[in-house]
C-alpha cells in the first residue's frame, strides 16, 4: 500500500470531496485525521467507515479559520499518531452570490471567505509544518478551484480566495522546499453539496465538457494521491481536474467550484 505507515490530515474531511480523499487514502494504508468544523455527524461516520474496512482514523474537531483552534489539531494528531506525512487542505467555505450584485458581496462575505480559504490554508500548513519536516517525503496539496483560474464561481469573493490558493501554493513550494512538497488540484464542478448549486447547474457543466461528464469525487481522490505519492519530482503546481471545461468547453455560465 502506498501509504502504509504514513499518517495523513484532511480538513474538511467528512464530507464530499474530502471524504473521498480520507477513504482513498485509508484503504492505502494511512492512519488518517479526518477535520471537520460543523460537519461533526459525517465526519465521524466517515471515521466509522474506514475503521469497519480495517483503517485507522480519528475525527477532530477545528475551524480552520482559527489559528489557535489549528495549532490545538495538528497538537492532537501529533499526540495520537506520533507523526504527520501529508496535510490535505480541503476545507472551504463559500455563499452564492451573482458576480453582478455587487451591493450583495458583504464585508462579512469577503471574511469569511478569505478566513476559511486563504488563512486557512495557511495556519494549518504554519502548524503542520514542525512535524512534517520530520518525515521523508512529507508532502502538502491544497484544493483550490478552477474559480480561481477563470474569475467565474459562486462569487467573486470565492473565486478571488482560490486564486489566491493558487498563489500561496507556489510560494509555500518555494519556502519548504525541498522536505516538503507543495501542490494544489484545481477541480471544477463536482456533484457535492458544495455551494448548493441546481442540478440543472451541473448538467450544463456536464454538457459544456469535451469529456460529456464531471469529474467524480473518487478521481479528485486518485490525483490527490497520485501528488502525494507518485509525483516526487512536481512541487509548486496546480492541477486542474474537470472534464476539460476550463481550457476547452464552451460552457460560459457564471458557475463552478
Amino acid at each position: 500500500m502506498k501509504l502504509s505507515g504514513r499518517v495523513a490530515l484532511i480538513t474538511g474531511g467528512g464530507t464530499g470531496m474530502g471524504r473521498a480523499i480520507a477513504e482513498t487514502f485509508a484503504r492505502e494504508g494511512a492512519k488518517v485525521a479526518v477535520n471537520y468544523s460543523r460537519s461533526q455527524a459525517e465526519a465521524e461516520e466517515t471515521v466509522s467507515a474506514i475503521c469497519a474496512a480495517g483503517g485507522t482514523a480519528m475525527a477532530i474537531g477545528a475551524d480552520v479559520s482559527e489559528d489557535t483552534a489549528v495549532r490545538a489539531m495538528v497538537d492532537q494528531v501529533g499526540r495520537a499518531f506520533g507523526r504527520l506525512d501529508v496535510l490535505v487542505n480541503n476545507a472551504g467555505w463559500s455563499t452564492r452570490v451573482p458576480h453582478d450584485k455587487l451591493e450583495d458581496l458583504t464585508d462579512e462575505i469577503w471574511d469569511r471567505t478569505f478566513n476559511t480559504n486563504v488563512r486557512g490554508v495557511f495556519y494549518c500548513v504554519r502548524a503542520a509544518v514542525p512535524l512534517l519536516r520530520r518525515q521523508e517525503g512529507a508532502t502538502i496539496v491544497n484544493v483550490s478551484s478552477t474559480a480561481g483560474l477563470t474569475g467565474m464561481g459562486s462569487s467573486m469573493a470565492y473565486a478571488a480566495s482560490k486564486a489566491a490558493v493558487a498563489t500561496l501554493t507556489r510560494s509555500l513550494a518555494r519556502a519548504l522546499a525541498p522536505q516538503i512538497r507543495v501542490n494544489a488540484i484545481a477541480p471544477g464542478l463536482v456533484r457535492t453539496r458544495f455551494a448548493s448549486w441546481p442540478a440543472a447547474t451541473f448538467d450544463a457543466g456536464e454538457a459544456g465538457t469535451p469529456l460529456k461528464r464531471l469529474p467524480s469525487v473518487d478521481e479528485i481522490a486518485q490525483l490527490t494521491l497520485f501528488l502525494v505519492c507518485d509525483a516526487t519530482s512536481i512541487t509548486g503546481e496546480m492541477m486542474v481536474i474537470d472534464g476539460g471545461l476550463t481550457h476547452l468547453g464552451a460552457l460560459q455560465l457564471h458557475t463552478g467550484r
